[in-house]
């Protein structure tokens, strides 16, 4: 579990970035935390992964206050950012990923990469010059080199902003697999289909959190996403309106398979 207690934060010559910010992150569950550009989403996300250095409040990740001990925390954590290109270091992807794990033995390390890049779908991929793939390839990898690390906790701070739509595809499926292994993943996002994947949805502003939904809250909360200007996924904008039409969807996952089932029946009733 991650608990943040009392974060504040603001950077040189800035206003407060976070102020008495407070929230949990429960083991195994998906976060998305959304907000306004400069609202202080991906402040969090280098917080808690130690980019940054906290200066008032606690967090605790499984009851360690990390400003205290800080040793493991690169085990426990990571983090990956919205343009892949900027994290590379190596061309050759077996480098790249192996860097971080340099004090392992050669076969653990060849294990561990195997392992990552079938759970992103980019073992094939494994002898090619990272700067040849697309950027949507490039992200996965960078997912690849943190679930090397075998971290608990995953960070994504906007990882599909810059890949086109087949990519963020890949990218949503590699999420809801890793949820299934037991990873507990903190989306940072200003994409409104991001926060479907959620188990919950925290709206960030004024550097609080001004409001906590969870999925099956999202059609009886939808004046909460207007209220703080945070745009509706599509799919939650066609069954608002159906409502207002007299037709009521009734459906679990809010994706487009079940959409067109839905509304296939109440046609045919």
């Amino acid at each position: 579990m991650i608990k943040i207690e009392n974060v504040s934060f603001k950077y040189k010559e800035s206003e407060m970035i976070l102020n008495n910010l407070n929230f949990q992150i429960n083991e195994g569950e998906i976060v998305a935390i959304v907000g306004k550009n400069g609202s202080g989403k991906s402040t969090i996300g280098k917080l808690i992964s130690g980019i940054l250095k906290l200066k008032s409040g606690k967090i605790l990740i499984d009851d360690i206050d990390i400003s205290k001990n800080a040793k493991d925390l690169n085990q426990k954590v990571g983090i990956v950012f919205q343009n892949p290109e900027n994290q590379i270091i190596f061309s050759n992807i077996y480098d790249e990923i192996a860097f971080s794990l340099q004090n392992l033995s050669k076969e653990e390390i060849e294990k561990r990469i195997e392992e990552a890049l079938k759970k992103v779908d980019m073992l094939d991929a494994l002898n090619k010059d990272l700067y040849t793939l697309s950027l949507g390839q490039k992200q996965r990898v960078m997912i690849a080199e943190i679930l090397a690390r075998n971290p608990k906790y995953i960070i994504l701070d906007e990882p599909t902003a810059m890949i086109d739509s087949l990519g963020k595809e890949k990218i949503y499926e590699i999420i809801k697999n890793l949820k299934k292994q037991g990873y507990t993943i903190i989306c940072i996002t200003n994409l409104a289909d991001e926060i479907l994947l959620a188990d919950r949805t925290l709206i960030l502003k004024n550097g609080q959190i001004a409001s906590e939904i969870s999925k099956n809250e999202l059609l009886q909360k939808i004046d909460i996403f207007k209220k703080y200007e945070i745009k509706l996924p599509t799919i939650l904008e066609i069954i608002a309106r159906l409502k207002e039409n007299g037709i009521n969807i009734d459906i679990e996952d809010y994706n487009l398979e079940q959409l067109v089932s839905s509304l296939s029946k109440s046609c045919k009733g």
